[in-house]
C-alpha cells in the first residue's frame, strides 16, 4: 500500500488542496503533526480510522508506524503543516521507506510563505523592485546550516527573503540583515497565518524586534524582508502590456 505525504496547509483547514482531502478521506491510517495541522482536517478521516499524533514521535517511531500500515495492507495519510518540499523533514521519512520498499506520494499543499504573502496583501515578486525570493531559516537548536547559507552571505543579493523557524531569534536576524539591507528596510511578520488568531507585524529593521516582543510572539512565524512590502511605484509588468507581441494569427 502507500503513503501518502499531504501538505495539510499554513493553518486554515480549507486551504487544503482538494486532491489533499480526497485521500484524507480515503486512508484508513493517518499520522499527523499534532498542533500544527487543524484538527478539523482529522474529522474527514474515515470512520474508525487510526489517528497518530507524531508531535511526541522519533523518526524511528513513525517510520515504524508507517510501514507497518503498509505490511498490514492500509493506505496512510501522512499530514504535514504548510507543504511538504519546505522545511517539512519529509527527505528523512522518504529515505528510509525506500529502504523498507514502501511506496510513497507527495500531495503538495499551501506553504506557509504564500499564506503569509496573502495575509499581507503583497505580492513578493514585484517588477522592478524584487524578482528572486530566498526561503531560509537560522539555526538554533535546529540542525546548522550549511556553509554559505548565513544571513550575511545570502543578504548580499538584496533580495527579498522569506525565514522560517526564526523569530525566536529576531535579533540575531536583524543583526546580520542590517548591513545589506538598511535599517529602514520594510519588515513584517505573519504569525499564524490563515489562522483565526492570526497575527501580522509590520514595520522596518530597525524596529521590528522591538515589535515582536511586544506582541509576544515566539513560534509558528514566517518573517519577510525587502522592499516589495511597500512597493508602489513601479513598471507593469510585461506580461499584460499593450506593446507585448502575443503572437495572435491573422484569421
Amino acid at each position: 500500500m502507500t503513503v501518502y505525504f499531504i501538505g495539510a496547509g499554513p493553518g486554515a483547514a480549507d486551504l487544503i488542496t482538494v486532491r489533499g482531502l480526497r485521500t484524507l478521506e480515503a486512508a484508513p491510517v493517518c499520522l499527523y503533526a499534532g498542533s500544527l495541522v487543524p484538527r478539523e482536517l482529522l474529522d474527514a478521516c474515515p470512520d474508525g480510522a487510526r489517528l497518530v499524533d507524531t508531535a511526541n514521535l522519533t523518526l524511528d517511531e513513525i517510520v515504524a508506524e508507517l510501514t507497518a500500515a503498509h505490511h498490514g495492507g492500509l493506505d496512510v495519510a501522512r499530514l504535514h503543516s504548510g507543504d511538504p518540499s519546505v522545511y517539512s523533514a519529509v527527505a528523512e521519512q522518504m529515505r528510509r521507506l525506500e529502504a523498507e520498499g514502501v511506496p510513497y506520494e507527495i500531495v503538495p499543499g499551501v506553504p506557509a510563505f504564500a499564506a503569509a504573502a496573502a495575509s499581507l496583501g503583497r505580492e513578493l515578486t514585484v517588477p522592478g523592485v524584487g524578482q528572486t525570493v530566498i526561503l531560509t531559516r537560522t539555526s538554533a537548536r535546529a540542525t546548522p546550516m550549511p556553509d554559505g547559507e548565513d544571513l550575511a552571505t545570502l543578504g548580499r543579493s538584496g533580495a527579498t527573503m522569506v525565514l522560517h523557524l526564526a523569530v525566536q531569534r529576531i535579533e540575531q536576524v536583524v543583526a546580520e540583515l542590517l548591513p545589506n539591507y538598511g535599517a529602514d528596510c520594510p519588515v513584517a511578520v505573519v504569525a499564524r497565518a490563515s489562522r483565526p488568531d492570526e497575527v501580522i507585524l509590520r514595520g522596518t529593521l530597525a524596529d521590528i524586534a522591538d515589535l515582536v516582543r511586544e506582541a509576544g510572539v515566539k513560534r509558528t512565524a514566517v518573517i519577510v524582508v525587502g522592499r516589495v512590502l511597500t512597493a508602489s511605484a513601479f513598471p507593469g509588468s510585461h506580461l499584460y502590456s499593450a506593446e507585448r507581441d502575443r503572437g495572435c494569427a491573422a484569421s
